[in-house]
């Protein structure tokens, strides 16, 4: 394909590799700094008088920051005698003491709940909680440390209220969870904008959970609008950990777990399985396939040419994870840092699976003089992992996965002779045994440097260059598999293919924060630049003359292919901010970004992108003053602001017209071959745009409780469709700016936290409420997609189905049925099968009485978080789960009666009978000839309620006495045991894990971890 080329280049990118220069040479040029003192001291729990180790202690309006050591005691330089000291630690209240000449202090914490005056990570900067005007929800990196997992969306599913996340499956290296903020935005890319430090990440799989200090997620306008185009669907700021000023301390985590699927599906003996397939066959009238001798021996054993296999038995292993980390951090006041190192080895459930990766980071602060201060962001990670394949519909392990689930029980796995059983496909063990695996080799860096210069008293300027770069090897050796003499899959096959992308950018900015008596002003103004471009190669060759030489040349020359392309994408942005204040009571924020994007024509390349919002401390009024021994804070929230979605498509030329080498034509009687445009495309087409309103209040009970309850509202306009057009036309349908969509919710979370002599006690809480409705889908009320539906009115991913109407008790109840409403299946209705509902009341049974009936995405979210701490006992328990959300599950999940290749589920032991006529399935019937069979007939009936309660996570630790680890130099050790997704509560008919996705059931299971770790502080 060929395109123009689009000239929208930012200028300066080179300015990220000067100021990474300037920095290393400025780094050797440090000046001397002013008179200081050094202050000593103690911090002390004030109930019961324990030192209190790890406090964070700050001098404030300064990065010089130090930590208690295992007694409490600390030591830190001030610039003078007059300066303040600020104490804070988790769980307790943050003190500011004034030196006042003091070079020596005695320091008492009073347990607190989260402080209202706890600083949030917001784009391109920070605020305290108690000034925010928008949405934001933050989770600390502690949270995710001690757990047993593999990426970070993990450990966020429930702990945030309004952002959903389904783990869907465990498959090593690519097990992370689908994240939805606020609902379901748009009929495209819904995945928020994922930054790390500042810099743009599609993935947080790029990150270990152990160099994460905090997790934001912006998710309304009033956050979220200095992102602009990238924001619409919510934004997840990630800050990893810095070094403090103190001496080197060194952090161990590590742990190991084994690893089993959460649940499987229940499959019916190979006796059990032969006795209803015999009573299916006789009931259309053919001889059963099993006699009575031939079940008995299924059932005892007593031949191996009977098996009763164990299919799941053979494919599934305990699976195995480590995972090790260390850092370091210290520093002087002049210069800190945090290096860091990460390893993880993880086994799949089945074999041929598995991840390995390894990860380095380091976080350097400098400052450089009285003006000048820099900072340097270094990571790489090494993140290899492989998943199973099969020879037949190779790709993946789906099809392995598949075939377990459908292979029948009295099919021998392997013979006497090394011959394996097959089936049509093959056989899934055979698969296993060669060893046979789609390997994935990435590698990613991330590199950022920044200059701040202190111009005035409350004037900084900033300067930060940043440079993402990744790059994915693929490998699939497809082998050929001669399963017995009968029985040939081939031939053999290679594909290897090349992906790099690389991400270069700039921000500018200008910050100023000042208060005037009364008021608080602060205005940022910035600058972005980014360039990304992506190139992927791919090569192909097949019969090879082996399955051991492997090398692309050793394949046939005859099969050859290959193909590669680019693509480049180029954006300039604008950006500012104000803030405002008065006393801390009544708070204002305005944000505007204007994005210019080669995505778009020149006519439509800029999108402006404003939100306002607006608080009120009411608790801070003077007639509220006898309430504040009760009423600690109460604040009134409003915000409306317009997002973008630039990325709807993934097209990085949806505007220009392409064309094809290659196509055929005729021409003076024969066919030539020649450029051809093969689709049309609108220059007019733009950004999704989403406006959004919302209003929130905050309220503090004893300075123990925390409530915070959210209303929002957001509609997405201009949404990017298929526009459908005549024959005539001559090419397919083109993309346009036509759908519209709305979210609406509500969101409550509420915290907990209280001491009682030894015993510590927290509990966190949340629970959202989504609407989503299809508002327009660009000139026509629906569109029907198989067995889903999209309808001007309804929610998305809604299905339409037929509604079912109980069993038909009799054959004559089912040829009554048929008379009066006929019959458009074409399978005959007889005693036992499903009744369906005339739902439109005209008197037939048409396609016309499918109904809309539930949605794959929840309603409800809800999350729950206990911890409890008795002298160095601790016990965490962690719930999350979902509410309103269902799936369609076809009949290779339930199984169907039709010989080698189906195993049904147990849940077929209660179906229909003339003696079982309560039964709470439908008749068996062999293969497809029912019209009960959810592969002929969709209905409500194979809608399963997948609403559930997970226990993500449970722990119990227990953390030396710091006294017994002072003589061997250690300051905390804590060993525990953790628990992942070990319970879950749900309504299901059958064993199937509720976050699964709906359809075959040929997902990578999600998995269970039970693990042993310890932390370990020197």
């Amino acid at each position: 394909m060929s395109r123009k080329k689009v000239n929208v280049k930012p200028k300066g990118l080179a300015v990220p590799y000067c100021l990474l220069t300037l920095a290393m040479f400025l780094l050797l040029n440090l000046t001397a700094v002013a008179q200081q003192i050094t202050v000593t001291g103690k911090v002390k729990d004030a109930k019961n008088g324990d030192p209190i180790p790890g406090v964070s202690i700050q001098v404030k309006g300064t990065t010089t920051g130090t930590a208690s050591d295992i007694d409490g005691n600390f030591t830190i330089k001030a610039p003078n005698a007059n300066s303040v000291v600020i104490f804070s630690f988790v769980g307790y209240q943050t003190v500011e003491v004034p030196l006042k000449g003091q070079k020596s202090l005695q320091v008492s914490l009073e347990p607190s709940t989260q402080s209202i005056e706890e600083v949030v990570v917001v784009g391109y900067g920070q605020q305290t909680k108690v000034n925010l005007t928008g949405s934001v929800a933050q989770l600390k990196g502690k949270t995710l440390q001690d757990r047993p997992i593999s990426n970070v969306s993990q450990a966020m599913q429930g702990m945030m209220p309004g952002v959903t996340i389904t783990s869907g499956q465990g498959r090593p290296g690519q097990d992370a969870g689908t994240i939805r903020v606020r609902g379901v935005g748009t009929l495209n890319n819904a995945n928020p904008y994922i930054l790390i430090d500042g810099v743009e990440s599609g993935s947080m799989n790029q990150l270990d959970p152990n160099d994460i200090e905090s997790i934001s997620v912006l998710k309304d306008a009033a956050s979220a609008a200095i992102y602009g185009s990238k924001a619409s669907n919510g934004v997840i700021l990630i800050t990893t950990k810095r070094g403090k000023e103190g001496k080197p301390v060194t952090t161990y985590n590590g742990y190991v777990g084994w690893q089993t699927p959460t649940t499987m599906i229940d499959r019916l003996s190979s006796a059990d399985y032969a006795t209803l397939y015999n009573q299916a066959r006789i009931a259309e009238g053919k001889a059963a396939r099993f006699t009575d001798a031939e079940i008995q021996k299924f059932r005892d054993g007593s031949d191996p040419n009977y098996p009763n296999t164990d299919w799941y038995d053979l494919a599934y292993r305990t699976g195995f994870q480590q995972n090790h980390n260390a850092s370091v951090t210290g520093g002087s006041e002049n210069a800190k840092y945090m290096v860091s190192a990460g390893y993880l080895n993880q086994t799949g459930i089945l074999p041929n699976s598995g991840r390995e990766q390894f990860n380095g980071r380091s976080n350097v602060d400098i400052k450089l003089n009285d003006k000048f201060s820099a900072k340097m962001n270094l990571a790489y990670i090494k993140n290899d992992y492989k998943d199973a394949n099969s020879t037949y519909a190779p790709g993946s392990s789906d099809q392995i996965i598949r075939q377990l689930n459908l292979i029948a029980p009295w099919i021998v796995n392997k013979r006497a002779d090394g011959t394996y059983g097959t089936i049509g496909d093959g056989n899934p063990i055979a698969w296993l045994d060669s060893g046979q695996s789609v390997d994935r080799y990435n590698q990613n860096f991330t590199g950022m440097v920044g200059l701040d210069y202190k111009v005035i008293d409350g004037l900084k300027l900033s300067a930060t260059g940043s440079y993402v770069s990744n790059n994915q090897d693929y490998v699939m050796f497809v082998k050929d598999i001669q399963y017995n003499p009968n029985k040939y899959h081939g031939p053999n096959s290679l594909t290897e293919a090349t992906y790099a992308w690389n991400r270069s950018s700039f921000d500018g900015l200008a910050n100023y924060d000042k208060t005037f008596g009364s008021h608080g002003v602060k205005v940022m103004l910035g600058y972005h630049a980014e360039k990304y471009d992506y190139k992927e190669k791919t090569a192909y060759r097949s019969n090879f003359p082996n399955n051991v030489l492997t090398d692309m040349n050793a394949g046939a020359e005859s099969t050859m292919k290959n193909s590669g392309y680019t693509r480049e994408l180029s954006m300039m942005s604008y950006f500012g901010r104000l803030n405002y204040d008065f006393k801390g009571k009544y708070l204002f924020e305005a944000n505007f970004r204007a994005d210019g994007s080669s995505r778009f024509s020149p006519d439509n390349r800029w999108g402006y992108f404003p939100s306002l919002s607006a608080g009120w401390r009411i608790s801070e009024e003077s007639f509220m003053e006898s309430l504040r021994g009760t009423l600690s804070n109460l604040k009134f929230r409003a915000s409306w602001g317009k997002l973008g979605n630039q990325d709807a498509l993934g097209d990085y030329y949806p505007w220009q017209t392409t064309y094809s080498i290659g196509e055929n034509y005729p021409f003076d009687g024969a066919l030539a071959t020649g450029i051809a445009q093969t689709s049309f495309k609108n220059s007019e087409i733009s950004w999704e745009e989403a406006r959004t309103y919302g209003f929130g209040v905050d309220a503090g009970l004893y300075n123990k409780i925390n409530l915070s309850i959210d209303y929002y509202d957001r509609k997405t306009t201009g949404i990017i469709m298929s526009v459908p057009v005549p024959e005539t036309f001559g090419l397919g349908a083109y993309q346009a700016n036509v759908g519209a969509m709305q979210n609406r919710g509500i969101e409550i979370s509420a915290s907990y936290q209280d001491k009682w002599g030894d015993v510590t006690f927290s509990a966190n809480g949340n629970i959202s409420y989504n609407k989503n409705e299809i508002l327009d889908l660009g000139g026509v009320t629906r569109m029907i997609e198989g067995n889903s539906i999209k309808q001007i009115g309804n929610a998305l991913n809604s299905y339409y189905v037929y509604e079912s109407n109980g069993l038909f008790q009799s054959q004559e109840e089912a040829d009554a049925f048929t008379a009066k409403y006929g019959n458009p299946f074409g399978k005959k209705f007889k005693a036992g099968d499903l009744r369906y509902k005339d739902a439109n009341g005209d008197g037939k049974l048409t396609a016309d009485d499918r109904v809309i009936a539930n949605s794959t995405d929840p309603k409800y979210i809800f999350g729950l978080n206990l911890y409890s701490e008795w002298k160095g006992i601790d016990l965490s328990m962690t719930f999350a789960g979902a509410s309103g959300v269902a799936r369609f599950y076809n009949n290779e999940v339930f199984g169907e009666f039709s010989g080698d290749a189906q195993h049904p589920s147990t849940v077929w032991l209660d179906a229909w009978s003339t003696t079982n006529k309560g039964g709470s399935y439908p008749r068996v019937a062999e293969a497809r000839v029912s019209a009960s069979n959810p592969y002929n007939v969709a209905s409500t009936f194979w809608i399963q309620n997948t609403s559930y309660l997970r226990l993500k996570n449970v722990q119990v630790g227990y953390t030396i006495p710091a006294q017994m680890l002072k003589k061997i130099g250690i300051s905390r050790f804590r060993v525990y045991l953790s628990g992942e997704n070990l319970l879950t509560f749900d309504s299901l008919d059958f064993n199937v894990d509720p976050e699964a996705p709906a359809g075959r059931g040929s997902n990578y299971p999600l998995i269970k971890t039970t693990s042993l770790g310890v932390n370990l502080t020197f």
